[in-house]
């Protein structure tokens, strides 16, 4: 059988094309389509600080040996980049322009320095004295000089300035607009009460120009947005006499260094001013420069002014108390007579923090173990384990320095911690720690009793209320025994940790033996669709690109197994001509991100049902601690099962994953069927049964 896979990088940007097509969809609320162009954004500056730049640091290996990793050469891909991002900003500048025309309707409008009022002109220069000013600090650019450090997450401002007595020549001027510091958006008085002025930042600044360079005499000013977007790789030192902190802090400070991945401008800007930028970036036509509209770094706009009206009436989706809860019993009480499954959002994050909060509380606990990957900016989880670690528990937090884009936040809470008396765990060198555990331990009447959770997603209240994810809330023995082993490895990292995690039964763990599980429950499912019998999997996960697995996948398909995949973003598999069953594939985007990952295999009847924090990624199965726990209690599968299937009965937000990326929506002429909608009734219906 010939094998064909789709590249990594090009299905990801399919997955952002089905944001882009919720911001495009005029039956979503216009102002979650303001939002969902922030996420399009904001994804796509993550892609070409790692992604793009991954492969342009490809390009300098073997191209055979890279090929196969990446499914192309990486030239090739980045070719396709370049071409499927220029068609998406194109989408995109059409969709931003068609939400202002809704925008107006509603009468709120984005104003720039050429068309505001003469009492909002006052405004904006108070405001710019009062509050913008201190934050300004332009930079003049000449030929000989060196290009100043770039921020890789900032937007600037490229002005040219001329006096009316000079026929060709301009100076040039760049400023960091300082969103992080103000804000990005100012709302301007107005005499109708009904109507709603926003200005951005930058054109504040922008009228601003004549005050701010009022020492130069200029008489003629142009000043367009541009932003640059750097390779996010961290090189970590290997300086044996340095620690793994100090070596992050180091990192850090060199991502500042990283070559530029992509140079996104105003398509009007000053002519002469982008070759000066382009040459003192040291860009060339191989790299992404990309032409745009005035607006660059949406990522702002996800949390754009609320000043749209709803009207569409939204779909009331309040998160609820799992019913096990509702009758004021304390969570570690619950949880030692039965397992509770939590699928967030549609039930509130509250249990999580309240069963911390007790343990901190509880004079016969003596210790929390918990690992930490992404915690929220103000953690009630975090306040929690420091309160338990002033009465006296003994805490242990693994905190993962390593989380991409969260290094720095976690350098503060390891910070935060240790002066608490709280133990903070590292991990182990070259493996991420991505599992999502945590074991609480009592000790009551000589008796040791352990409980705690394991789940699919980040412990953080805040992303807890728009990401999907499940959270297993359990005293199994088994399950708490494994937790255990995890955590004697991560205490105490050797190199040959692995025959401990081996000896794991209730979870299955990487580095390498979830792979290997999840083989051998393929492989029974190829055994039985070979005898003629009902053999099935469902998985969902995030990303699926791992070859071995995809290859293996492949082969379950021919033999005829039934496989069915909820994948939101990278999907590398293609269904092969020879193929007995299809792999049926689509993707959900909607309101809610959709990260659990689950793993459903037929096994004779048995139906063996996981939830896990790994992808199907090469990075996930060999290079990261992660966990998934099996799930044993009988109503609790079938919950999962019955979600799973309302998920796969989709087709409101559900989009076919086909060879061509082509994004097409589902229509089986069926019942409608929205998901999330349809998942909320489902577990809400549960609370009101007696």
């Amino acid at each position: 059988m010939s094998l064909h896979f789709n590249p990594r990088d090009v299905t990801w940007l399919a997955f952002n094309e089905r944001v882009l097509q919720e911001a495009m969809d005029e039956n979503v609320p216009l102002h979650l389509r303001i939002r969902f162009l922030g996420i399009f954004s904001n994804n796509l500056d993550e892609f070409f600080r790692v992604r793009v730049a991954g492969l342009k640091r490809a390009m300098d290996f073997k191209e055979k040996v890279i090929a196969e990793s990446f499914y192309q050469p990486p030239s090739k891909i980045l070719q396709r980049i370049n071409e499927i991002v220029i068609t998406q900003q194109a989408d995109f500048d059409k969709t931003w322009k068609k939400i202002q025309l809704e925008m107006a309707e509603q009468k709120v409008f984005i104003k720039t320095s050429k068309n505001i009022t003469a009492k909002q002109k006052e405004f904006v220069r108070q405001y710019f004295d009062e509050v913008v000013e201190a934050n300004v600090i332009p930079i003049l650019l000449h030929e000989n000089t060196p290009m100043p450090y770039m921020r890789d997450k900032s937007l600037y401002l490229g002005v040219a300035m001329r006096k009316k007595d000079w026929n060709y020549h301009s100076n040039y001027a760049i400023i960091e607009i300082p969103s992080r510091f103000v804000g990005r958006f100012v709302l301007l008085p107005t005499e109708d009460p009904e109507e709603k002025n926003v200005m951005l930042l930058e054109d504040v600044i922008t009228f601003n120009l004549p005050h701010i360079f009022s020492y130069f005499g200029y008489d003629e000013f142009s000043a367009n947005a541009f932003k640059v977007t750097k390779d996010a790789e961290m090189d970590i030192d290997n300086d044996i006499k340095t620690n793994f902190a100090e070596k992050i802090e180091k990192g850090l400070k060199n991502r500042r260094k990283g070559k530029p991945t992509r140079f996104v401008f105003d398509k009007d800007m000053d002519k002469a001013m982008l070759e000066l930028l382009i040459r003192k970036l040291n860009l060339s036509k191989k790299d992404s420069i990309i032409p745009g509209g005035k607006i660059h770094n949406f990522k702002h706009f996800m949390d754009f002014p609320d000043v749209i009206e709803y009207t569409k009436k939204p779909v009331e989706r309040t998160s609820f108390t799992h019913q096990a809860f509702e009758h004021g019993e304390r969570i570690t009480d619950v949880i030692q007579k039965q397992d509770v499954l939590l699928s967030f959002p549609y039930h509130t994050y509250t249990p999580v923090i309240d069963l911390l909060r007790e343990a901190a509380m509880d004079p016969d606990v003596k210790s929390i173990q918990i690992t930490a990957y992404r915690l929220a900016s103000n953690s009630k989880i975090s306040n929690a384990l420091i309160y338990a670690a002033r009465n006296g528990k003994d805490v242990t937090v693994m905190l993962e320095l390593q989380a991409r884009f969260d290094e720095e936040s976690n350098l503060m809470w390891k910070e935060m911690f240790e002066p608490e008396g709280i133990t903070v765990l590292i991990g182990i060198p070259d493996k991420k720690v991505h599992a999502k555990l945590c074991i609480i331990k009592k000790r009551v009447q000589n008796k040791t009793l352990q409980y705690g959770f394991v789940s699919t997603g980040n412990f953080n209240e805040k992303t807890a209320k728009i990401y999907g994810d499940h959270l297993i809330m359990t005293s199994d023995r088994g399950i708490m025994a494994d937790i255990n082993k995890v955590f004697t490895v991560l205490k105490k990292p050797k190199e040959d940790y692995l025959p401990v995690l081996k000896t794991c039964k209730k979870l299955m763990v990487c580095p390498q033996f979830m792979r290997e599980k999840i083989v051998h429950h393929i492989d029974k499912e190829i055994e039985e669709a070979k005898a003629g019998r009902k053999a099935e999997m469902i998985i969902k996960a995030n990303s699926v690109s791992d070859r071995a697995l995809i290859i293996k996948m492949y082969e379950a398909a021919e033999a005829g197994v039934v496989i069915k995949m909820i994948v939101r973003g990278i999907y590398c598999a293609i269904n092969q001509k020879d193929f007995k069953q299809k792999i049926k594939a689509i993707s959900i985007v909607d309101e809610y991100l959709e990260h659990a990952r689950v793993m459903y295999f037929y096994n004779k009847g048995s139906e063996d049902i996981y939830i896990s924090s790994a992808d199907w990624m090469n990075r996930n199965l060999d290079y990261r601690i992660e966990a998934a726990a099996k799930i044993s209690d009988k109503n609790l599968k079938k919950e999962l099962k019955d979600i799973l299937d309302i998920q796969l009965k989709d087709n409101v937000k559900a989009r076919i994953l086909d060879k061509k990326l082509s994004n097409e929506y589902i229509n089986n002429g069926e019942k409608e069927c929205r998901s999330q909608i349809e998942t909320y009734k489902y577990l809400k219906a549960k609370t009101t049964k007696k």
